[in-house]
């Protein structure tokens, strides 16, 4: 009788829930339903009625653009002729000379070359501005000179090429040999080993590994890793790399959603490589996506020491979805969180601004999370380190400079009228920063930034109001900013220098010389070695 009544009370309990997910189910897709008929109605109406001939193609595109902006950037729609793209630039027979390149205002210029790749073998240099593409204007081939740039695996491409005002004619050949993820791996002075990973490529691990192996075989005290400007890449070599250092069956990383098929854990498949080794790894702002996904997990598991500064804060998965007529939507479909359970993404979508703009988690509603070993780590965006490294609170405007175009014009012309023969030497003079200013001080990206445009638009509207009497302020308010920017400039010399020698050194002696140059300058590496030099004080920190 009474299980009788527990069946029946549970066959009610079971209908109700089914009714519930189904009436919900029903509504979701009636709402869809009905959103699908007024888009297309309204399309339809605004092509055949418009008062100008409207292009369908285009105005679907923009729509669809600005319908995914209002979720996150990495939800986007890549049409048939950007999936094809896609496509041969990630196939290994369609490959491109060993450079990067930018596209901008109808040029196409090298901003960097990879040390003994096709297109260094050449004596191509960044800086330079490549003019024709077997005979094709780039200036013709605006947003498709990638494409031309790039081909088919051991066949030649013949570039027209300004290089330092002189104009050359290069032929290279595509190899498809891709840059090294390791430009460095050393045993430093003190005995400290050292490991410097800039991309998670498909020879990551393995080039991790080679390299870890050299340095245990001369007994290193210790290793540093550094993923610091690391913006990530492939998520299952970042589990290998994880996997060095941990027992096999380990959980790396874990993937949540509202949708269960996408809730995913990765574990580590192998024996490690060493359990002992005492570990240190760099992370600074621009450590994004799997850089984070190491750092957090080797954290988690008390397995390494995070040093530097609190890490992007990527922690949005996105896969593709094929669409009708050769298209293609990547969605973000879960979140990244460590072992520990933190997420690692910095930016709230969900919530934006007045201004549109997505907020940061604020440190007020960090949740507090637990270590393997018990320590207390917090979730909020990104992976914050252990021991904090060395920060240099900028203003806006520096940071700026510090990206724009005028450092990178300077640099090559130091490269090009300058020799370096030693980098333990290299310094920047009172003379040669003063040059710099010069430049910045003529270029429009200087005189003609976001304050002035703001300053210009005000100006703007008190002349379309008719008011008058303010333009003699306004030009005095125009000089106190460029008067400013000048003090800025001064006021953050040595972190323009630091970036400007930097910045040189790759031009002389590749991305090898610029982690060279860390060694000698940087002050985390410096910490990172005292740590490593005192494993008492290492094991403190993961106690």
């Amino acid at each position: 009788m009474k299980f009788s009544h527990i069946k029946k009370t549970g066959v009610v309990v079971l209908t109700v829930l089914i009714f519930i997910s189904t009436t919900a189910y029903r509504n979701d897709y009636f709402e869809i339903a009905k959103q699908i008929e007024i888009f297309t109605t309204l399309f339809k109406e605004i092509n055949m009625n418009y008062v100008d001939e409207t292009n369908p193609a285009k105005l679907m595109q923009e729509g669809l653009r600005h319908m995914l902006e209002g979720l996150d950037p990495y939800t986007t729609y890549l049409s048939e002729q950007d999936v094809e793209s896609a496509r041969m630039n990630r196939g290994a027979a369609y490959v491109g000379i060993g450079a990067t390149v930018k596209e901008s205002d109808k040029k196409l210029i090298v901003v960097e070359v990879f040390e003994g790749l096709p297109a260094d073998e050449k004596g191509i240099k960044a800086g330079d501005e490549i003019i024709k593409i077997d005979g094709n204007e780039v200036a013709e081939l605006e947003g498709v000179a990638q494409e031309f740039l790039n081909g088919k695996k051991n066949t030649n491409v013949s570039l027209l090429i300004l290089s330092n005002g002189s104009i050359k004619t290069v032929v290279v050949k595509r190899e498809g040999i891709e840059p090294k993820a390791v430009p460095t791996a050393k045993i430093l002075a003190d005995g400290v080993g050292y490991i410097a990973l800039d991309r998670f490529s498909k020879t990551a691990s393995r080039e991790v590994e080679n390299a870890l192996k050299v340095l245990i075989i001369d007994e290193a005290k210790g290793v540093i890793l550094d993923l610091r400007n690391n913006p990530g890449g492939l998520l299952q070599e970042a589990v290998k790399i994880v996997n060095l250092f941990v027992q096999k069956g380990q959980l790396v990383v874990s993937t949540k959603s509202n949708i269960a098929a996408y809730n995913q854990e990765f574990r580590t498949t192998k024996q490690p490589l060493s359990l002992e080794i005492p570990l240190v790894i760099l992370i600074n702002e621009k450590s994004a996506s799997a850089s984070e996904i190491v750092a957090g997990a080797l954290q988690d598991l008390d397995r390494a020491v995070v040093l530097g500064t609190r890490s992007f804060g990527k922690g949005l998965v996105q896969r593709p979805k094929p669409m009708p007529y050769g298209g293609q939507l990547k969605v973000t479909i879960s979140r990244y969180y460590t072992p520990s359970g933190r997420c690692i993404q910095a930016l709230d979508y969900r919530n934006r601004g007045e201004d549109g703009k997505a907020s940061r988690y604020q440190e007020i509603n960090y949740k507090a999370f637990q270590t393997q070993n018990g320590r207390t780590v917090f979730d909020g965006g990104g992976v914050s380190p252990d021991v904090l490294g060395e920060k240099k609170e900028s203003s806006t405007f520096i940071n700026r400079l510090i990206k724009s175009a005028v450092v990178f014009n300077y640099v090559n012309n130091y490269y090009h009228n300058n020799s370096l023969d030693d980098i333990k030497d290299f310094k920047l003079s009172k003379s040669d920063f003063n040059q710099f200013k010069k430049r910045c001080y003529g270029s429009q990206g200087f005189l003609k930034d976001e304050t002035i445009t703001y300053l210009n638009g005000f100006s703007s509207i008190i002349k379309d109001a008719g008011l008058a009497g303010l333009d003699d302020k306004l030009k005095e308010l125009n000089g106190v900013l460029n008067k400013s920017k000048v003090e800025l400039m001064d006021h953050h010399k040595e972190e323009i220098i630091y970036v400007l020698e930097k910045e040189i050194v790759r031009r002389f002696y590749y991305r090898k010389g610029m982690y060279e140059y860390y060694l000698l300058k940087n002050e985390d590496v410096i910490t990172a070695q005292r740590l490593l030099n005192n494993i008492e004080a290492y094991l403190s920190i993961l106690k």
